[in-house]
């Protein structure tokens, strides 16, 4: 008597929608726990590899040990290839300091570079202020002088303080929003506000983190070029634009390009970030690669879920391939289907242990 082979989960009209589209989960971003897991993935809003959270805890307890310079640039060493663009600018320029100064602290290192780093950073924020006014012309008069009116209480600002930088990036922005544009520029206004994004911050500009950080503490300075490239999990649909809490709506990002994007329309982040299609791919073959070497079990329709919700999110910018993933949609829903009985046949087996 040939022995009964195993069962075989099948997919049926029933289930079909369960496997190929997503059940929200309740109340948190518990759902993105198997992303977190995943090692060696590209952030998908920024290129680079993202730094696992696990690693947050060891680099606080070394990071609480370093005094000098010299330890700073060697603690922040082993992580450089994972440091953002700003942030490497901003190691390069403490590992030259320690060259010569490797006792002394990296805030002696900003409080010396703040005069002329705050001097940039206003040029830096009136060229973008230039160009948003240069864009008004193409608005109607009324629009376009309530637009003037806040980009010129700006310049104010920025030119008036001698002695520090108080203007407020954010402020401005959220500014923007009392203005009601006509029905007929629309499109242009929201051009107009993209190019506002482009303001200088602490992680866009090195002028803008010197100002920032010049009077902070040493140790909050250290953190800060370590923390923009840890792993957090991020929703495609803005929670704020409706968006659910399960793992098909979810990507791993850094913190950097979750915190920048807040609620913006994926569509919109995109302008912002222009090479985001093509860090998906990338991020999309670092799952694929997980998954293949047994991460995220039980979540093996993840790359079809997702990929279906950034095509939708970016109006098509986003067509991801998975030509290299090993499961067809079919098996990839069976592969879910066979984890969960091998989950509740363990559930059962322990409940009745105790």
């Amino acid at each position: 008597m040939s022995k009964s082979q195993p069962h075989k989960p099948r997919i049926t009209e029933e289930n079909y929608l369960y496997y190929y589209y997503d059940i929200p989960f309740q109340g948190s971003t518990s759902a993105g726990k198997p992303l977190r897991r995943m090692k060696d993935v590209t952030c998908p809003y920024r290129g680079i590899k993202i730094i696992p959270g696990s690693a947050l805890k060891g680099f606080e307890k070394s990071l609480a040990k370093c005094h000098t310079s010299e330890e700073i640039v060697s603690l922040l060493q082993q992580y450089y290839e994972n440091l953002l663009p700003t942030e490497k600018s901003m190691f390069a320029i403490f590992k030259d300091f320690s060259v010569l100064n490797p006792k002394d602290s990296i805030q002696n290192c900003l409080q010396m570079l703040y005069t002329n780093c705050l001097t940039k950073l206003k040029l830096e924020e009136l060229y973008v202020l230039d160009e948003v006014d240069i864009m008004s012309r193409k608005l109607s008069p009324s629009t376009a002088l309530k637009l003037r009116y806040k980009t010129t209480r700006c310049r104010q600002i920025i030119l008036d303080n001698k002695q520090h930088d108080s203007f407020k990036r954010k402020t401005f922005l959220n500014s923007l929003d009392e203005i009601i544009p006509n029905e007929n520029e629309k499109e242009i206004f929201s051009d107009i506000k993209n190019k506002a994004l482009f303001l200088p911050t602490s992680g866009s500009s090195k002028n803008a983190f010197v100002v920032k950080y010049s009077n902070r503490q040493q140790e909050e300075s250290a953190r800060r070029l370590f923390i923009g490239s840890t792993g957090t999990i991020e929703h495609v649909t803005p929670e704020s634009l409706g968006g659910i809490n399960t793992i098909g709506n979810f990507l791993l990002t850094t913190a950097d390009g979750n915190r920048y994007r807040e609620n913006m329309p994926l569509t919109e982040y995109i302008k912002r970030h222009p090479n985001i299609p093509v860090y998906m791919q990338q991020y999309i073959d670092d799952v694929i690669r997980n998954i293949h070497n047994g991460e995220l079990q039980g979540n093996e329709t993840y790359p079809y879920k997702i990929k279906k919700k950034l095509m939708e999110e970016s109006n098509g910018r986003i067509m991801i391939s998975l030509g290299k993933y090993k499961y067809s949609e079919t098996a990839a829903a069976e592969a879910v289907k066979e984890y969960e009985c091998r989950w509740d046949k363990f559930k059962t087996i322990s409940l009745r242990k105790n």
